[in-house]
């Protein structure tokens, strides 16, 4: 129930901080019943203002948005538009994904760490850029969902792809994507239980 409103090296004042809060309280009840937590994160950069929302509703799927603007209310604007837009077009599914089957399945999610790996001193390449180090975000929770759940909390969290369980045989599955503009599907599964060809 508490939009947390911060400032990325710069600060965001108590007058931008209450527009935010607004406009992100708004679009969320004029489409759900409970308004979640969430969190929304301005910063400059190039003369432009970036801000990004974050909204976790109680159905454990994660909402985010950017928008982009030549001051912080546009870029607030933008990406509430943002956030409306999927939330409108996801309404139906995000209230259904609190029924009894998605709550079973939301307690068995696993966890995943990540990790930041370096190379070492005498594995340093000649040129830097070519190896660029992989950096640790945290830690998140692989979900049992169906392809077309992960589709949709792909979409909703603006994510380059989503690694989840699948609920109709348990094992890891990749959305991503594409360059194309499409959804990409990877079912380790199925691959691994396909027979070489002789």
């Amino acid at each position: 129930m508490t939009i947390q409103i911060t400032g990325k090296n710069l600060d965001a004042g108590n007058a931008f901080q209450a527009y935010a809060s607004d406009k992100i309280h708004t679009v969320l009840n004029k489409y759900l019943d409970r308004v979640p937590d969430g969190h929304v994160r301005l910063e400059r950069e190039r003369g432009f203002f970036k801000t990004s929302c974050s909204v976790r509703l109680t159905s454990g799927l994660l909402l985010e948005a950017h928008g982009e603007g030549d001051d912080a209310y546009t870029s607030v604007d933008s990406a509430a538009h943002r956030l409306e837009s999927r939330v409108r077009r996801y309404k139906s599914r995000i209230k259904n994904h609190s029924s009894p089957e998605a709550a079973a399945r939301r307690k068995i999610d696993m966890e995943a760490r990540d990790y930041v790996v370096s190379v070492g001193e005498e594995d340093q390449p000649e040129h830097h850029d070519a190896n660029p180090l992989i950096i640790a975000e945290g830690q998140r929770n692989i979900g049992h969902m169906t392809v077309s759940e992960a589709v949709m909390q792909l979409d909703l969290s603006e994510a380059p792809f989503m690694i989840f369980k699948n609920a109709a045989h348990g094992g890891l599955n990749v959305v991503y994507r594409r360059n194309d503009g499409h959804i990409g599907w990877i079912d380790a599964e199925t691959s691994a239980a396909a027979k070489p060809v002789d």
